[in-house]
């Protein structure tokens, strides 16, 4: 029985995936369920099982793009597993089958042919490389005496220069249009390569311009002082760590803050649709991480009801899905809000790009130790610069400064605006 393998599938409003690779040959045999291929779609790079065991043979190629319901390989359910337990490809079969014959003559035979076809091979390279063979006479390269002249008022050698004149003499034409270095390096290497996108980065591309050219997009900027999450984090992060199994990092006090101002600042947690605003009474935080594929974007759901265990840990869940490439379309779509967190790679300031639907975007940078006037004292403190893209159409300027302002004065007074003022319990120490 041969059976049909069809694109499922993988997400609401996706219509064509793209064979990303494939994970076994054609002729190969496959046990059900077994990974056959990666397909990727315009969110996430998802892996296609087996739905039967059988021999495979491929109905498309990689980097084509195809329909979801498309056929893109058949199974021959009726045939037998090679002996031996492996998985074989039919020509490993001929090569390793004995034909009937005296002291094993086809087996040599076998490999007499290989042999031959492996002795073939480089035979026709080297044809190819002898098909144009660069034709050096005792004119090559030797320049006129007017080209000698002009090739000396330019310092240029002759050796850099193509001769164009009968048997490659250099002539004066040749030596007026030469063109010199310089000074410029020359001999290194000037390779280039081309590859196809990925249908996941392509999306992220045209996201990324679609944010740009369909959104009244601004930029605001602050500077938070890290101090008082120093101190908390040097203080209980351990004993946080060896109770719950997850680190006390930044990243749950920074989406506790964003929650908390989500809330005095509701047009922020908000979208356009079409001539309507959309409002959300939940808090789903989008939280940008660096994965195999790209950027990807898993959302934290409902985190206005989250602790900061419960915050760290669903952080951390999502992190280790993306790494490993298990992250489903559903763990990406929706979100009100992102947090993109540009400091992990070094980034000092930068203006992130709104995620849509979304109309806001917070970016953290890197932590730096920086000057400050405190009390009329400078000091050294700890000094994150903090972002936020918004939509202004949507977003007026006072609730975007207003908006940044509630998430400094947050960070900056964790224990009284994020802890009630009880530490311990808020941490489930």
């Amino acid at each position: 029985m041969i059976l049909e393998m069809k694109v499922p599938s993988p997400g609401e409003s996706i219509t064509e995936v793209e064979i990303a690779a494939w994970l076994v040959a054609d002729g190969d045999y496959v046990e059900k369920d077994q990974a056959i291929a990666e397909v990727d779609s315009d969110k996430a790079t998802l892996e296609l099982p087996a739905e039967a065991s059988g021999i495979i043979t491929l109905k498309a190629e990689e980097g084509d793009a195809v329909a979801v319901g498309e056929v893109v390989c058949l199974i021959d359910t009726a045939a037998e597993k090679p002996s031996g337990g492996s998985d074989s490809k039919p020509s490993d079969v001929a090569k390793d089958a004995k034909p009937s014959g005296d002291e094993g003559s086809g087996d040599k035979n076998i490999e007499k042919e290989l042999a031959k076809e492996q002795k073939e091979t480089p035979n026709k390279e080297d044809s190819k490389k002898q098909a144009n063979p660069s034709q050096k006479t005792y004119a090559s390269g030797v320049a006129s005496p007017a080209a000698k002249k002009i090739l000396a008022e330019k310092n240029m050698p002759a050796s850099d220069v193509s001769g164009s004149g009968k048997a490659g003499r250099i002539t004066k034409d040749d030596a007026v249009k030469a063109v010199p270095s310089m000074g410029t390096p020359t001999g290194g290497k000037r390779g280039e390569s081309r590859s196809r996108l990925s249908m996941l980065r392509r999306k992220v591309a045209e996201r990324l311009v679609s944010a740009k050219n369909e959104t009244a997009m601004l930029t605001t900027f602050n500077e938070v002082d890290m101090t008082a999450i120093f101190k908390l984090r040097e203080e209980y992060k351990e004993t946080f760590k060896s109770k719950h199994g997850v680190g006390l990092g930044f990243m749950s006090f920074f989406t506790l803050a964003a929650v908390r101002a989500l809330k005095e600042y509701p047009a922020v947690n908000s979208m356009i649709d079409g001539q309507e605003m959309i409002s959300f009474d939940f808090c789903d935080i989008s939280i940008a991480v660096s994965g195999p594929k790209g950027l990807m974007v898993p959302v934290i759901r409902n985190a206005e009801n989250l602790t900061f265990r419960g915050v760290e840990s669903e952080v951390k869940r999502l992190a280790i899905r993306a790494r490993d490439g298990q992250i489903t379309v559903d763990e990406m779509t929706g979100g009100t809000f992102t947090i993109s967190n540009g400091g992990v790679f070094g980034s000092m300031l930068s203006t992130p790009i709104i995620n849509p639907p979304q109309s806001a975007i917070l970016g953290m940078h890197n932590i730096v130790e920086r000057p400050v006037a405190i009390d009329g004292h400078v000091e050294i403190r700890p000094i994150m610069y903090l972002a936020v893209s918004y939509d202004h159409r949507i977003i007026d300027g006072k609730e975007s400064v207003g908006f940044l302002v509630a998430i400094k004065e947050a960070l900056e007074n964790p224990i009284e605006l994020l802890m009630d003022n009880d530490v311990k319990r808020t941490l489930e120490l």
